[in-house]
């Protein structure tokens, strides 16, 4: 049945319910800010506590996943599985806000960011199972262990973005860019998404692998700044 605009309008009011908390682009502000908070309590943790990229021998490494593994099984599903749920919900949030004006782009940006969401819980979910195992067994096999260990690493390694944020980069980059033409994100967010997603994009070439550090701290401020404008839209896009 064809919509009035009498319809339209008790639509649109039914939508704004006062009992309802948050509507669904605050829900993806709220996605878009634990995405940050995951970062800043993530990047010290790997970066300075556990230091785990300074450390070069297989046997080494195996060792400090023996003596860190709670704190590591922990962080791994609170950066990766979590913050790839979440991903998956401010990927949809953005589908909706960007859709109306720049609907291509807007399908590229859901299929990427679902994409990438799947492959950090993988991430998550394999380095766990994969800890686990390995430390189970060196109470046995400590060389099989290590070898076992390095072969998983590869894998994780692989989904988590270790040579060059090949998904991250990109997907801030086109979101950046569709705000920008749809004129439904503020243009200095849209700006420092440009800046974010070609430093990922950079991060992909082995000279200038570093660049991932400077996109995990610019996609930090992203996050919290997009977390805080959807937060303050009043209505559904």
């Amino acid at each position: 049945m064809e919509r009035t605009p009498e319809r339209l309008l008790d639509h649109q009011q039914v939508e704004r319910t006062p009992g309802r908390l948050l509507n669904h682009q605050q829900v993806g502000g709220v996605a878009a800010l634990y995405l940050a908070a995951a970062y800043l309590a993530a990047m010290p943790y790997f970066l300075l506590v556990l230091d785990y990229s300074s450390v070069v021998d297989p046997a080494a490494k195996l060792a400090l996943l023996v003596a860190h593994q709670g704190s590591l099984y922990a962080f791994n599903i609170l950066a990766y599985v979590l913050f790839g749920l979440v991903l998956t919900v401010l990927a949809l949030t953005l589908y909706d806000r960007l859709t109306g004006e720049t609907p291509a782009m807007a399908r590229v940006i859901a299929g990427w960011g679902i994409i990438w969401s799947c492959l950090l819980i993988a991430n998550g979910m394999i380095a766990n199972m994969g800890m686990e195992y390995v430390v189970n067994l060196q109470v046995q096999d400590p060389t099989g262990a290590t070898a076992a260990w390095q072969v998983i690493e590869s894998i994780v390694n692989g989904l988590g973005g270790a040579g060059g944020e090949a998904l991250g980069g990109p997907w801030v980059l086109l979101v950046s860019v569709a705000g920008l033409r749809a004129k439904r994100l503020p243009a200095p967010l849209s700006w420092l998404g440009l800046a974010t997603g070609i430093a990922g994009l950079a991060s992909n070439l082995p000279l200038l692998r570093e660049s991932a550090v400077a996109f995990g701290l610019l996609q930090i401020v992203w996050f919290v700044w997009l977390g805080i404008v959807l937060l303050h839209t009043k209505q559904p896009v």
